[in-house]
């Protein structure tokens, strides 16, 4: 589906009355990666995933920051007509999410921040150099995103990953415009959104795998107790692509976080 204004591309499923359930990928994801998801939750809710911009049909950005991807989020919400939704942000989507809580004056009714971090560091410090120079180089080299999709999604996961959910995360990470790529890897660089934390009045969960070396459990756990009204949990042997190496243990935690903001509302 794409919204009315054209820019955004976006998959859903679920009564459109319901509570809007809004899903945000990672950088070598897709609103496909959520599929499951959208499956299990629009019983209940208007379960939404967007092809973030410059992925899939949704229109690129003339110039790529958190902050502006932030701003297009808000824009999806207000095409979708789509008010105080619940946000399920992934990696740089938990990012884009803590964003938007910082800058947008309509409340969400609760966010999730699924393998996040509030914090990417200085632009110019050593691991954030070499992070970027990891994750750049071998496009510079010559490689494609098809080629290095099995080893890039095999890094990222941890123990006993769903084989179909890797299938999907291959085929998801391969066909991220190596542009898109690029323009999301540089606009991590300076990210701190450290200081709103405890401006986050919402119910969050904030969900690690204790395999995640992009975003790791303790730094999450830790995260968790700067926010007021935060739980955390953890998935264990689990990498970076919770819903797709666990699908079911995604779910779950999910799930009775979402029984537990519906219970309070």
């Amino acid at each position: 589906m794409i919204t009315k204004d054209g820019r955004f591309a976006y998959e859903a499923a679920g009564d459109p009355d319901a509570t809007p359930l809004i899903f945000l990928h990672g950088i070598g994801g897709a609103a496909r990666a959520w599929r499951q998801q959208l499956a299990r939750f629009s019983t209940q809710f208007r379960a939404i995933a967007w092809d973030m911009p410059g992925y899939g049909k949704s229109a690129p950005l003339a110039s790529v920051s958190i902050a502006a991807l932030a701003d297009a989020l808000q824009q999806f919400i207000e095409q979708l007509g789509a008010t105080t939704p619940i946000l399920v942000g992934h990696s740089i989507g938990g990012m884009i999410v803590q964003k938007w809580l910082a800058q947008s004056p309509k409340p969400a009714r609760a966010i999730v921040l699924a393998q996040t971090s509030p914090a990417f560091g200085k632009a110019d410090g050593d691991w954030q150099k070499s992070f970027i120079a990891a994750r750049l180089g071998p496009l510079d080299r010559g490689e494609t995103m098809k080629s290095l999709a099995p080893s890039l999604v095999k890094e990222l996961v941890g123990d006993d990953p769903d084989p179909k959910g890797m299938e999907l995360a291959r085929e998801c990470m391969a066909s991220v415009p190596e542009a898109s790529y690029r323009a999301m890897m540089l606009a991590l660089m300076g990210f701190d959104q450290r200081s709103t934390l405890k401006d986050i009045s919402v119910p969050t969960l904030l969900l690690s795998g204790s395999k995640d070396n992009n975003a790791p459990a303790p730094m999450m756990a830790k995260t968790a107790t700067f926010i007021p009204s935060a739980e955390y949990v953890e998935l264990a042997g689990v990498g970076h692509l919770a819903n797709l190496e666990r699908p079911d243990a995604f779910d779950e935690a999910l799930g009775r976080f979402l029984n537990s903001v519906a219970t309070k509302t």
